[in-house]
């Protein structure tokens, strides 16, 4: 079948033109704001919406994935502006001159096994992409629109439904992380692509929650949450409306971003800056190295390995280094490829991961802290990484290394943990990696979860802020007279589990 592709058309239905031409699908275009690269003779403006260059595989597998795309309005310019290894849908301007979206995320499990699909801003070209509405209210939010009055208005839902339909909720441009508001109840109908119509109004597609009734298009009150039913059909569905009327432009920008440069620069104020529950330690008493990581996504219809148990996108490390005295980091990274950060305490244990970010090539992107309240300035000090060149974690890709069972880890456990001496029987163990995880020894998504790190460590390596904050450490493996582990076995098998434990 042929691809998706962007077109441009009058109201009446004439004056067709194609905008973009590409050899994948191309869906959900947005007229954006103007923006301003250095080698533009002048600002252009452009449209933004989703495709699937690259045909790369969502995390869990199930779907190629889709990122925003950025192109001028004869097609020229195309740019990617979005690199989430699950994918990016529903791109709105918002008045302010970024891209509001949804983006589904899954380098935690802790949503399910499918992941959360929140809300995120992102610049026209792409940096200092932030979550916008995402821990208060239901797990998937889809389908934004930016309304007059300051009103964020989106679709959300427990879990995925087939036509992404769900309640109503919103969120104020003032306070988008803390404003959060139900517009509608579960049961009193499902309703999907909710459009600006006025001041307080919006359009929005709804349909019975009970049965099989078709989608109506209805006229919904932002201040009294409710609709008035405007068209219908029994026989078809009536979604995606739009008012056709003339709208401001949002604010332009300019943009630093060089597609030529093949690095971006990305620094934290101060890691221990958080957002931990009052009394959870994360200074430099507990924290002393900060571990960067590459995710590395598969091309689509490509298979995990044979035997792979592990949920989590393949990770590569780009490097490791000493935090500052202050919690500050300043570090050059590869342009466009998804990274996630982690706190390590002295044993190399990962304290707390950051979801997939990037950085745009030749862009500088800046943190406050470790996944601190996002309405926080800043202290007005001058941080001691930010004084100092950034260390640079720019190898090419044939250069970072993965951490896998069978080639790093099970060396170690075949020498030192599975054998009669250390387990004090005649025969030796079995502590395979299929065995591993039968056994709920390891945790994949954080080592300090994981009872064989407890053991290896002979410690208990949870944190105060985890729910398994109450495990039993056992004794501490080997035991005494058997021969023990390095400190080189010992962070191996902690950045293997912290890596994702790939086999």
């Amino acid at each position: 079948a042929n691809p998706w592709q962007i077109y441009e058309m009058n109201a009446d239905g004439s004056g067709v033109r194609q905008m973009v031409e590409v050899p994948w699908d191309c869906r959900q275009p947005i007229y954006q704001s103007k923006i301003f690269y250095l080698d533009d003779p002048e600002p252009e403006p452009q449209i933004s919406f989703t495709g699937t260059g690259g045909n790369w595989q969502s995390e869990d597998g199930s779907a190629v994935v889709w990122s925003l795309y950025s192109a001028r309005l004869d097609g020229s310019g195309l740019r990617r502006l979005t690199y989430n290894p699950s994918g990016d849908n529903d791109p709105v301007m918002n008045e302010d001159g970024r891209i509001v979206y949804s983006a589904w995320q899954r380098h935690t499990l802790a949503w399910g096994a499918a992941g959360r699909a929140a809300l995120f801003g992102v610049n026209l070209d792409g940096s200092d992409v932030a979550i916008f509405a995402g821990d208060e209210g239901r797990p998937i939010k889809r389908t934004p629109c930016v309304t007059p009055s300051r009103q964020v208005v989106f679709v959300e839902s427990d879990g995925l439904t087939p036509d992404g339909a769900g309640n109503l909720a919103s969120v104020d441009l003032r306070r988008n992380l803390h404003s959060y508001k139900e517009l509608t109840k579960p049961g009193a109908g499902l309703y999907m692509t909710p459009a600006v119509l006025g001041e307080d109004e919006i359009l929005v597609s709804m349909r019975p929650a009970q049965g099989a009734g078709t989608f109506a298009i209805y006229r919904f009150d932002l201040q009294t949450n409710r609709g008035v039913k405007l068209y219908g059909d029994a026989q078809r569905q009536s979604i995606e409306a739009q008012a056709l009327v003339a709208r401001p432009m949002p604010v332009g920008r300019s943009s630093v971003v060089d597609e030529k440069e093949p690095t971006g620069k990305l620094f934290c104020l101060s890691a221990f800056t958080t957002d931990l529950p009052k009394g959870a330690v994360h200074d430099g008493t507990v924290v002393k190295r900060v571990r960067v990581l590459e995710g590395v996504p598969r091309r689509a219809g490509e298979k995990a390995p044979a035997g792979e148990l592990s949920p989590y996108l393949e990770k590569r490390l780009l490097g490791e280094f000493d935090i500052e005295a202050d919690g500050s980091f300043h570090i050059q990274v590869p342009a466009n490829t998804p990274i996630q950060i982690q706190t390590l305490d002295a044993d190399g244990v990962a304290l707390r991961s950051c979801a997939w970010i990037w950085v745009k090539n030749k862009a500088k992107r800046g943190c406050i802290g470790c996944h601190e309240d996002g309405e926080l300035s800043p202290e007005n000090v001058f941080s001691i990484a930010v004084g100092k060149r950034g260390i640079q974690l720019t190898n090419p890709p044939e250069q970072r290394r993965a951490v896998r069972f069978e080639r790093d880890v099970l060396p170690i456990v075949a020498a030192k943990c599975a054998t009669s001496a250390c387990h004090g029987g005649e025969a030796e163990p079995a502590l395979t990696y299929a065995e591993l995880f039968a056994k709920k020894l390891v945790d994949p998504a954080a080592a300090r979860l994981s009872p064989l790190v407890w053991a290896t460590q002979g410690r208990l390596t949870t944190r105060s802020w985890d729910k398994a904050g109450t495990g039993v450490a056992g004794k501490a493996m080997p035991p005494q007279g058997a021969m023990p582990l390095s400190a080189e076995e010992k962070r191996t098998i902690v950045e293997w589990i912290d890596m994702g434990a790939h086999k």
